[in-house]
């Protein structure tokens, strides 16, 4: 019995490496830094220039997506955001988990959209990487993001969406240089 009951741990310690490997292969052709602007277009028609960086590197429990953006105002003021996320591989082929913090024991969890904070996933269809974040906020509507960071020659295409509660609020859609 005990030689059965080795087998089949050794069986699904192999098939858990199996699945951190075929995440660990889907990411390959998305690493690197890239760098791009574009005009981001809001719900009202107004549109404002926006310069735009991704880098995508692989880790030990998975990848990394760190993005930033600089929005530039009229006034000549500018507004700079940075995220970073890793992300970990799934059960379900092709999806990885965020692991934005640590609980008590030391894993990596995700976030709790019921405090405010986002829930993100990421899912890799073909040559696309799709990185969602999920907002619930105090009344209870929602926000969602889509970005979606295609290969292309030289770099990624980035087509980026912003829904507020079903309604289309911001769209930007750039080429991605990389570095």
């Amino acid at each position: 019995m005990r030689p059965a009951i080795w087998a089949l741990a050794a069986a699904f310690v192999l098939i858990l490496v199996g699945i951190g490997h075929a995440g660990s292969t889907l990411i390959e052709p998305f690493i690197g830094e890239y760098k791009g602007s574009a005009d981001v277009v809001n719900a009202d028609g107004s549109s404002a220039p926006r310069d735009m960086s991704v880098e995508i590197s692989q880790n030990a429990d998975g990848f990394n997506v760190t993005w930033s953006s600089t929005t530039y105002k009229p006034d000549g003021r500018t507004k700079e955001k940075s995220y970073s996320v890793d992300f970990l591989t799934t059960d379900r082929a092709g999806v990885f988990s965020a692991a934005m913090k640590r609980n008590v024991f030391g894993h990596a969890v995700q976030l709790d959209p019921m405090k405010g904070e986002p829930y993100v996933w990421g899912q890799i269809v073909g040559d696309t990487l799709t990185v969602y974040n999920l907002f619930i906020d105090a009344t209870g509507g929602y926000e969602l993001q889509q970005f979606d960071r295609t290969i292309s020659e030289g770099g990624l295409t980035l087509e980026f969406s912003r829904l507020s509660n079903g309604k289309e609020a911001r769209t930007v859609e750039t080429f991605l240089e990389k570095q």
